[in-house]
């Protein structure tokens, strides 16, 4: 039977928005904050913040709001940043080189540990202290290291069969930045990054407004 998470996507989304600004207002000094305050910072409703945050239990009071330090660890323990990953980058290009160059996020925990790449101009290069290695010893690392998190940044063609040989090593997640959907065992986590759907959503919210008015337009013709 398919494993079925007890939370929405739609909320889980929303988790690293609560810890981002939770942090913000903790280094800004703020120690307790409203369901009202927080939503109108992150532009949702005070109700809808408050049924987000109860999915996981209660952790403020009736007319006394959240506490800003308790509350950002909290939700950092639900995200699972109490712990520490190892990570590994399979493709050396642009996007995997920009991961492996940010150095955030060492300091939440996501140790990247290990970067490969088919390519002889990039094998041997040093990205922010690794060297990449070649992709034919990627099955053998595996065997003998523990990797909880791949970055997949390879070209299309190529994803499948790498994913495919990552989950045979043991990996346990998968960000895949590659422009397919990936079909995986469902034990193991994915989050597929397209970056042109972004840019997709960009175009619309420049354009929604002359859509809708076409669209109004058409219906009193």
């Amino acid at each position: 039977m398919a494993y079925k998470s007890r939370v929405s996507d739609a909320v889980v989304r929303r988790l690293p928005m609560y810890y981002r600004h939770l942090k913000e207002l903790e280094k800004a000094g703020v120690v307790r904050i409203s369901s009202q305050e927080l939503g109108e910072r992150m532009n949702l409703t005070a109700s809808q913040i408050r049924q987000d945050i109860n999915c996981f239990g209660g952790f403020g009071q009736q007319g006394y709001g959240y506490h800003v330090s308790n509350l950002r660890e909290r939700i950092g323990e639900i995200l699972g940043l109490h712990k520490q990953y190892h990570m590994i980058i399979v493709g050396a290009g642009n996007i995997g080189r920009a991961v492996a160059n940010y150095a955030g996020f060492a300091r939440e925990g996501f140790n990247i540990q290990a970067i490969f790449d088919v390519s002889e101009a990039l094998v041997g290069i040093d990205v922010h202290g690794i060297l990449v290695q070649p992709m034919e010893k990627l099955e053998s690392w595996l065997a003998t290291h523990d990797v909880d998190i791949a970055v997949l940044s390879v070209p299309k063609g190529f994803a499948q069969d790498i994913a495919d040989t990552l989950v045979q090593g043991g990996v346990r997640a998968i960000w895949n930045f590659a422009p397919v959907d990936l079909v995986l065992p469902e034990d193991v986590a994915i989050n597929n990054v397209h970056l042109s759907d972004s840019l997709h959503i960009l175009s619309y919210r420049m354009n929604e407004k002359e859509l809708f008015a076409a669209i109004d337009a058409a219906k009193q013709s």
